[in-house]
């Protein structure tokens, strides 16, 4: 689901030009979610193997980043861990909406409705231990770095940012923010345009820039974290109900601290004027603010193993052996030609 702020965000559309030559911290799980949610047939059967094993993650992943190699881009992958214990109510909430949409899947298979049956086989989705396995393992026979977080990633993605070893964080989600994320890049894909349940749109990459949307909201980033708990987030995804974006941006400018803010709202739940919280806040002010993040990271790129990609993916996974190889060869082309660029700018 996300944190849903989009009406109050300022975004600049950008060219890979302005961002070749850059690190991008990519929220693994949120990229891997659209790949599978995507990646189907009419009938919303996902991409399989000769073994019918699900290959519709690993196509995705394979065929953006090489693409995104191809622009000079340089990625490294952040995967979750352990999901925080505020996360079992979001957890629930989405395992009763899969159970819904399968449902909904079988009545639209039996009359025979292709478009319901896209809509609904794409709600339903699971990311299993193997996918997540097999994923890492192509990304670094690609050579880039793969960073585990001890939760999540999305925080762990910010605190890179912050940290200065990459740019900007690339999710669809704006949850990176009250991370405290330095820069979002979402849209980070060469297509022009992506499928909505009502039809094609088209899309370009947007830039969001923390210090650009603390300043422009006139806030700070501990009010960003109030506001994201007032409109609900993964940790208390209902908020409270009767706040959108722009009361929770006034009540977060009137009252300022976290502590007088929602000492006015347990005021104004006294006097029935809004719904009871079916949270504590400092709790999910607490994760936002101190993360379980790791310190001890790694990024290192190294030469893609032409050689491990193809065992990965058409040896294992039966993937078009000419395809792949057309893939890689775009990040050989380019990478000669910015070496070419180099030594003339030298001489």
């Amino acid at each position: 689901m996300g944190l849903q702020i989009s009406e109050l965000v300022p975004k600049k559309e950008i060219k890979f030009d302005e961002i070749r030559g850059k690190v991008i911290a990519v929220d693994a799980f949120n990229t891997l979610y659209q790949f599978l949610a995507n990646i189907r047939q009419a009938d919303g059967t996902p991409l399989m193997d000769k073994k019918s094993r699900i290959t519709s993650h690993l196509s995705g992943l394979f065929y953006r980043t090489t693409n995104l190699m191809a622009k000079g881009l340089k990625l490294i992958y952040v995967f979750d861990g352990k999901p925080p214990e505020l996360k079992a109510e979001t957890a629930k909430a989405r395992e009763a909406r899969k159970y819904e949409a399968r449902e909904k899947y079988k009545e639209a298979k039996e009359k025979g409705i292709e478009a319901e049956m896209f809509r609904f086989a794409r709600q339903i989705l699971y990311l299993t231990d193997e996918m997540i396995q097999e994923s890492k393992k192509l990304l670094k026979a690609l050579g880039i770095p793969v960073i585990q977080a001890p939760s999540e990633g999305e925080a762990q993605c910010a605190f890179i940012t912050r940290q200065g070893d990459a740019y900007a964080v690339a999710s669809q989600d704006y949850d990176a923010l009250p991370f405290g994320a330095s820069r979002l890049i979402q849209n980070l894909t060469l297509s022009k345009k992506r499928r909505t349940p009502t039809g094609f749109v088209t899309i370009q990459p947007t830039l969001i820039e923390l210090e650009k949307l603390l300043n422009t909201l006139q806030i700070d980033r501990d009010q960003l974290i109030c506001l994201s708990i007032l409109i609900g987030t993964d940790f208390n995804p209902k908020g409270i109900r009767g706040i959108g974006p722009k009361r929770a941006l006034q009540l977060v400018k009137i009252y300022k601290q976290p502590v007088l803010l929602f000492r006015a709202l347990n005021k104004l739940v006294k006097e029935g004027k809004v719904p009871e919280p079916e949270f504590e806040w400092q709790k999910i002010f607490e994760l936002f603010k101190k993360p379980d993040i790791t310190k001890n990271y790694k990024i290192k790129f190294q030469a893609v193993d032409k050689n491990k990609v193809k065992e990965i993916l058409c040896k294992e996974h039966d993937f078009s052996e000419e395809r792949v190889e057309n893939a890689l060869n775009k990040i050989v082309k380019y990478e000669k030609a910015a070496k070419q660029k180099n030594l003339k700018s030298f001489f």
